[in-house]
């Protein structure tokens, strides 16, 4: 019989993250890849890991991530986000350090688009007198 897990999806910019969670030694793997091969950049590391430490549980679970889109921030922001919703549907009790630490709650900062007559979103072109 397959080992029970517990799923959640977690959003962020144009990033999505599936993260598995189930009982093991506290194996991190996303797309195939160590945590610390995936995402080098310390910031994205602690940023990922919040969920886990909030809770004390990073030596108790195994953790697999499937992430595409966006790009390293927006992708760690996903992990995050679907991290802190697995571990809620294993442990619902957790719910209040969740929403205080901020993991359950979406970003919902996204890229703006850009405007017609304007160089950027909001930068418009220089202006000249004659």
């Amino acid at each position: 019989m397959a080992e029970q897990y517990y799923e959640g999806v977690g959003r962020r910019k144009a990033s999505t993250a599936r993260v598995r969670v189930m009982n093991g030694s506290g194996l991190f793997t996303v797309n195939g890849k160590t945590l610390e091969e995936y995402f080098p950049r310390l910031g994205d590391k602690e940023a990922v890991l919040g969920p886990l430490n909030e809770t004390g549980e990073n030596a108790t679970l195994d953790v697999s991530v499937l992430v595409k889109g966006g790009g390293a921030t927006g992708q760690a922001g996903a992990v995050r986000m679907g991290l802190a919703r697995a571990i809620l549907k294993l442990n619902p009790g957790l719910d209040r350090e969740m929403r205080k630490g901020g993991h359950v709650t979406r970003d919902p900062r996204v890229k703006e688009r850009k405007k017609p007559g304007l160089k950027r979103a909001r930068k418009a072109p220089t202006y000249t007198k004659r």
